[in-house]
């Protein structure tokens, strides 16, 4: 293990993963939130990296790991560095959706692909000559969309309130959320936003409430979702309170406590396992994801490592196909790599299944998807 220092000491973690670094060959580059805002998402996904394969067929891999603090700037600036001096065959991160937006041109002037664990859809949709060279390792809203709505018309929803972030996470969502809802007969009452580091939304709560809207649907993601949540049921709501995969998290449950105990989640069933059937295909590779991290770092592990692991997923099928075209190092071989991950079919990950299309730089189904609810401060299962 060998470490690497950039600009100054606010660029703290700089550090190259490789247990043989003398024979690697493919070099990943590695672009986390583990410090600032985002290292709730930075810190699990850089803990993930430290377990990914220094081997794929018979090349070597070498990871080259950098913080960017949470601070978007940083993270251009990193992903400069890692295309220009470290040469990188291939990007991972950044951890924050508004951080990998900002490097988006960059990753394709270069050639270079980019497998993203963020939970905004706008990193591939719509598709452009930028995105083609981008990989988003979580399900598209969409996917989490249209299980929300599943639920909600079950439930016998009519109206629902809007409230998510402020940055292309909440916007995306509201773009893919509002025409499928009307869609099923369910009207958007109301449409607020608050900024992830908001320590109150009181006024979009107020306005939420005079909509009377029978469900909200929260689009933030772990403590921040927590927070309009609380402050719907500090407030007197009485109705269902819905959420993204973003809240997928045990942070929204320690933060929330007793007031998220109810909440409706669609997220990966990696966070109830022990309720899922054996048969279920994508439960074997959920659960081996899960025992690694356990294993190693004695926690749960959260959704947004689940990100990483499914991203060394599809370099693991990429790698070899590529390596048919060419040298790592060379844009042969980077571009060859785009191709083979963009053709990745019926891969089995710990989210879903992937199956990628020219215009689907995602490729998750719905098969690792279901929808839970907090209760004793726990996700469960919800059956019905």
């Amino acid at each position: 293990m060998k470490s690497r220092s950039l600009f100054a000491p606010v660029l703290a973690l700089a550090a190259v993963l490789a247990a043989a670094p003398a024979f690697a060959q493919v070099k990943v580059g590695v672009v986390v939130s583990a410090t600032g805002t985002t290292a709730f998402v930075g810190i699990p996904q850089k803990n993930e990296v430290t377990l990914l394969p220094r081997k794929i067929g018979d090349l070597g891999v070498e990871y080259v790991v950098y913080d960017d603090a949470s601070d978007p700037t940083q993270s251009v600036q990193l992903v400069k560095k890692l295309l220009a001096d470290d040469k990188i065959d291939a990007l991972i991160g950044p951890s924050g959706s508004p951080n990998a937006m900002g490097v988006l041109q960059f990753m394709a002037e270069a050639k270079t692909p980019m497998l993203a664990p963020v939970g905004t859809s706008a990193v591939v949709l719509p598709m452009d000559d930028k995105k083609r060279w981008v990989f988003k390792t979580h399900p598209n809203d969409e996917v989490i969309a249209d299980a929300l709505i599943a639920a909600m018309t079950k439930r016998g929803v009519k109206t629902v309130g809007f409230i998510g972030y402020n940055d292309p996470y909440g916007e995306n969502w509201y773009k893919t959320f509002a025409p499928l809802a009307q869609k099923a007969g369910i009207a958007v009452v109301a449409n607020e936003r608050y900024a992830r580091n908001d320590t109150s939304v009181t006024g979009q709560v107020l306005k939420l409430i005079a909509a009377k809207p029978e469900a909200v649907l929260i689009a933030g993601v772990a403590a921040g979702a927590a927070l309009p949540n609380v402050q719907l049921v500090d407030a007197g709501y009485k109705g269902a309170i819905y959420h993204t995969h973003g809240s997928a998290s045990g942070a929204f449950a320690q933060i929330g406590g007793k007031k998220v105990e109810g909440a409706l989640i669609v997220g990966p069933m990696l966070l109830v396992l022990n309720e899922i059937p054996d048969n279920v295909p994508v439960k074997k590779v959920a659960a081996e994801f899960v025992a690694g991290y356990e294993k190693q770092f004695n926690a749960q592990p959260p959704i947004f490592a689940a990100g990483v692991y499914d991203a060394s997923l599809l370099l693991a099928r990429g790698v070899p196909e590529a390596a048919k075209k060419g040298k790592p190092g060379t844009p042969e071989f980077r571009a060859a790599l785009r191709d083979a991950i963009e053709a990745t079919h019926g891969l089995v990950a710990a989210q879903g299944v992937i199956s990628m299309t020219p215009q689907d730089h995602s490729g998750f189904d719905s098969s690792g998807q279901v929808l839970m609810t907090v209760r004793d401060g726990k996700f469960v299962l919800v059956k019905n």
